[in-house]
């Protein structure tokens, strides 16, 4: 069974983030790829995170009940949004205070459709 996973055609793992996917840039999300998707997967959620904030790890998207697809393309909404950290249901990208700050994209397949405020 292939690793659940998620990555960017837009930039390698470890590197950074190009700025059009930040606060300094046009802030949208970038076009992300999902491979070894669970056969029975209802949807998938996502979590978008950067665990060196200093208050502690900062939420920058949270998405759920996505149609179960290998692609999320670029600047859309692949499902429902949830509230971020920005105080906003949407994407919201980098936009450390200072310094290089990691960013998590996380998915998760689920086995049922979330019903969810």
């Amino acid at each position: 069974m292939k690793k659940l996973s998620v990555k960017s055609p837009a930039f390698e793992n470890n590197q950074l983030i190009p700025a059009k996917y930040t606060c300094d840039g046009d802030d949208v999300n970038p076009p992300l790829a999902i491979e070894g998707i669970p056969e029975g997967t209802k949807t998938l959620a996502l979590i978008v995170d950067d665990p060196d904030c200093p208050t502690g790890t900062w939420d920058h998207w949270v998405v759920w009940n996505i149609p179960p697809t290998s692609k999320i393309e670029e600047d859309t909404v692949p499902g429902t949004e949830g509230m971020n950290d920005f105080r906003r249901r949407s994407y919201g990208g980098p936009c450390p205070p200072y310094g290089t700050h990691r960013y998590f994209f996380k998915v998760y397949a689920l086995d049922v459709k979330l019903d969810l405020s």
